[in-house]
């Protein structure tokens, strides 16, 4: 074998142990410091306030299908997503008929800064009946829906708890 294939091999060699260690010391860095929880609400309000020039605007409005008759929401239906237990406590997301995603990914709709809660751990979104269902993504410790461990897309009752790690969510009117 040549000397320029072996230095070539070498450095190569080289090159992806330093990979690995820099890999490693973000996996140790982020399991000690845990992700950064943005609050995306409150941002959203100050840009379109700045780009407004001080006025608030409101959300634009979205035409959803399958809510029922004429794209009105069903009675009784629930309006909102609520935290209430866990690091995000008082946290509300209104139902808008999108699809929910929730875990430590920062790019979640919920990003929960919690131990037991994976990258994308669960999902909540609506049927084509107007009825919110959630679906645990394969998680590691499992999503829970009344002390029940969720294995297939579930309907969500009004007012039960959903148990992802120590954060409970529920759906509300």
């Amino acid at each position: 074998m040549s000397e320029l294939t072996l230095t070539v091999m070498r450095l190569g060699f080289l090159a992806v142990l330093w990979l690995f260690v820099i890999v490693a010391v973000q996996v140790i860095r982020s399991d000690l410091f845990g992700t950064r929880v943005t609050q995306r609400a409150s941002r959203r309000g100050a840009e379109q306030s700045r780009a407004s020039g001080g006025r608030q605007q409101p959300p634009p409005q979205r035409q959803q299908s399958g809510r029922g008759s004429g794209g009105r929401q069903r009675r009784g239906a629930p309006t909102k997503l609520v935290v209430s237990e866990g690091t995000l406590t008082g946290t509300t997301v209104a139902l808008q008929g999108q699809t929910i995603s929730l875990g430590r990914a920062h790019d979640s709709t919920i990003v929960l800064d919690d131990d037991y809660a994976s990258s994308r751990h669960a999902r909540i979104y609506p049927d084509r009946d107007g009825q919110w269902i959630v679906e645990d993504l394969g998680s590691t410790n499992g999503t829970y829906l009344d002390r029940t461990r969720l294995t297939t897309p579930t309907p969500i009752p009004l007012g039960a708890p959903i148990r992802i790690g120590k954060t409970v969510i529920e759906l509300r009117k």
